[in-house]
């Protein structure tokens, strides 16, 4: 088994979660690539979770990932089903013109 140090995953994490938030600030028009943010970070986290999980021989960290990871996904295919049916009613997904959603 190839045994790494703990401070290469956990930068690994760090970077992913960073650009996970750097996707989020910067785009302002994408809703799909908002969405694709949120779940770049919530991957980042979950990693971070087996990740201790391992090093402290802990189970809990791992159980907790699935319920996450369950909670991720319902998540993503409730907003894409939203999506989906708002651009066959208004040909865009602009969170421009997604704020105005009363009209």
């Amino acid at each position: 088994m190839i045994v790494t140090n703990i401070n290469y995953i956990l930068n690994i994490v760090i970077i992913l979660f960073l650009i996970g938030v750097l996707g989020l600030v910067l785009n302002r028009k994408n809703i799909l690539i908002t969405i694709m943010s949120i779940e770049l970070m919530l991957l980042a986290v979950n990693l971070n979770f087996v990740l201790f999980s391992i090093y402290l021989d802990d189970v809990v960290g791992q159980i907790f990932v699935l319920f996450i990871l369950t909670i991720a996904a319902t998540e993503s295919a409730i907003g894409l089903a939203i999506l989906v049916v708002y651009y066959r009613l208004k040909n865009t997904i602009r969170i421009d013109k997604i704020k105005n959603i009363k009209s």
